[in-house]
């Protein structure tokens, strides 16, 4: 093991705090998210199904352009 792991480890348990953080003080806010126009939604009598296409895109490129930042800022 070297030094530079435990630094990125600090670095993702930071953010999953930030994260945390955000979700329980702003949870009241962020109804929108999974709730999005293309998000797939069927719901039957005896059956429900849900893929959260546009919220995974979106998340996918929050998580692109946090990880490009921290690539060049480190």
């Amino acid at each position: 093991m070297n030094n530079s792991l435990g630094k990125y480890l600090i670095i993702i348990g930071a953010f999953i705090i930030l994260v945390g953080i955000v979700i329980y003080f702003f949870h009241d806010k962020l109804q929108w998210i999974g709730k999005l126009p293309g998000d797939i939604r069927i719901e039957k009598e005896n059956f429900s199904f849900y893929f959260p296409i546009t919220t995974m895109l979106l998340a996918s490129l929050i998580v692109s352009l946090l990880i490009r930042l921290f690539r060049n800022l480190f």
